[in-house]
């Protein structure tokens, strides 16, 4: 079922935090996605830095409705504009595609994905020739581009397509040491099951891991659905309860798990510990914080947006790391990983990297670390996480409510009213600061606040909380539901 009613026109052609997406056959259509592919490949060509003596366009695609289809179609796109497209030969996650950017010196990727979004949608995001998301000014060159008009007409030829799934496989096996995860996942006796959503990252984990991994490692959920099971792929514990009842049921069994899902096209993470419990990025950060600041000993800044755990500050501080906080994208994290020598950068709807493999957000490779870190550890990820709690800071608990608006009026009102008087209290504390770098981040105490951030193109509002308990972080979404509801 559709999550929201279908536009009846199509949408100015806009591009958000990570590439253009819209409601397939109404905003993403051939006609429109041709000309986007066109100029996108025409700016990948005119900003290659120099020394990039390339003609290639990288073209992947996940398991949606069409998607194959469609990075053929805007392959002679590519090729209508002198430039050669490269095809992936099956569904893969968008971190391959980046990956084979990097590795094959190519101008830039285009993957034909629409990430975590509902089944309806599809979209293009656009990758750089240093393996991550093109910047705002980049797609804003893009969209000039296409203002202008005339851009070419779509070329047909023989296409040139390769396994990028399994380079990109065969690149992480170079830098971690497999074998040791799985020796120490038989010795815990901690059996891993795997929820890639039905996504592109299906059998990616069995697959790295190998044959000495058999008997440890499960999957469910694997097989293509574009209707994925009926909810977006996205890896919020609301759309996880067979992930979390099989988790449940083996340590029933007496074989403890940690669960592992990806998001639809596998650059987003999340994980369930032994107990059945949601554990987002905002768990996962600090606990590879610690693990590559303290076990591996790797240098580096600790980056998060402003919506991420204080806890991730904790343990960075713990390890004497500087800690800069940025606004919600990734591509701001990207950015600082470009520009600095940076230990990990994350935000808390799944994104991850690392300073030691892409300035880019890739799944997989999170999830080795995260077994890596449990290993090395010697615990599952309940009791890592509550060892790593009690050292740097106590209690935090977690939640993020998404609010839809009546309209963009109501939307506007709030707006102003946040901007000229926010509030001095919530539910029952008093606000000791106001902060304001995404949204508006109203701070209550050590490891407690709540935030107040819009969708950038729909009366949608995002609100997070972080607090002592998670009887309190209920309380304060409640109290920001009636207030914004209220406004």
């Amino acid at each position: 079922m559709a999550s929201a009613p279908l536009p009846l026109c199509a949408a100015p052609i806009r591009f958000g935090t990570d590439g253009w997406r819209g409601v397939l056959g109404v905003d993403i259509t051939v006609e429109r996605l041709l000309p986007v592919a066109a100029a996108s490949a025409l700016e990948l060509a005119h900003q290659a830095p120099d020394g990039l003596d390339s003609r290639t366009v990288v073209i992947g695609y996940d398991r949606r409705f069409l998607a194959p289809e469609l990075a053929e179609a805007i392959a002679s796109a590519v090729r209508g504009v002198g430039l050669e497209p490269l095809l992936t030969s099956t569904p893969v996650p968008t971190p391959a595609c980046s990956w084979t950017v990097v590795q094959r010196r190519a101008l830039g990727a285009l993957v034909i994905t629409a990430s975590h979004n509902p089944p309806e949608w599809l979209g293009l995001k656009i990758k750089g020739p240093f393996g991550g998301s093109v910047e705002g000014t980049f797609t804003a060159a893009v969209e000039q581009r296409l203002a202008a008009g005339g851009i070419s007409v779509p070329k047909a030829g023989e296409l040139q397509s390769f396994d990028a799934r399994s380079e990109h496989l065969e690149g992480l096996r170079e830098r971690l040491n497999l074998s040791a995860i799985v020796d120490g996942l038989r010795t815990m006796g901690l059996r891993v099951i795997v929820d890639p959503m039905h996504g592109s990252a299906a059998g990616c984990v069995a697959d790295l891991l190998g044959s000495d991994a058999k008997g440890l490692v499960s999957e469910i959920r694997t097989r293509r659905d574009p209707l994925f099971g009926g909810s977006p792929p996205e890896p919020l514990a609301t759309h996880l309860q067979e992930l979390i009842a099989a988790v449940q049921a083996s340590g029933r069994d007496g074989k403890p798990a940690v669960g592992l899902v990806f998001d639809g096209d596998g650059d987003r993470i999340a994980a369930v510990d032994e107990h059945g419990c949601f554990c987002s990025t905002q768990q996962l950060m600090p606990l590879l914080i610690d693990h590559l600041a303290g076990a591996r000993q790797l240098p580096g800044t600790v980056v998060k947006t402003v919506s991420g755990s204080d806890l991730m500050r904790l343990v960075a501080e713990d390890h004497g790391r500087e800690v800069l906080e940025l606004p919600v994208g990734f591509k701001y994290i990207a950015a600082e990983m470009l520009s600095g020598d940076v230990l990990i950068g994350g935000e808390e709807s799944g994104g991850v990297g690392f300073g030691m493999h892409l300035p880019e957000r890739d799944a997989l490779f999170a999830s080795m670390l995260v077994l890596e870190a449990l290993v090395q550890g010697g615990m599952p990820l309940g009791a890592r996480m509550e060892t790593l709690r009690q050292r740097c800071g106590g209690s935090s608990h977690y939640d993020r409510l998404d609010l839809r608006l009546a309209d963009m009026e109501s939307r506007r009102r709030l707006e102003q009213l946040l901007a000229t008087q926010p509030p001095e209290e919530v539910a029952g504390q008093t606000v000791n600061e106001v902060i304001t770098t995404d949204g508006v981040k109203l701070r209550l105490g050590p490891s407690h606040w709540l935030m107040l951030r819009f969708s950038g193109t729909e009366p949608l509002l995002r609100l997070y909380c972080e607090a002592p308990d998670s009887d309190r972080v209920t309380a304060v979404l409640s109290w920001a539901r009636r207030f914004a509801e209220a406004a």
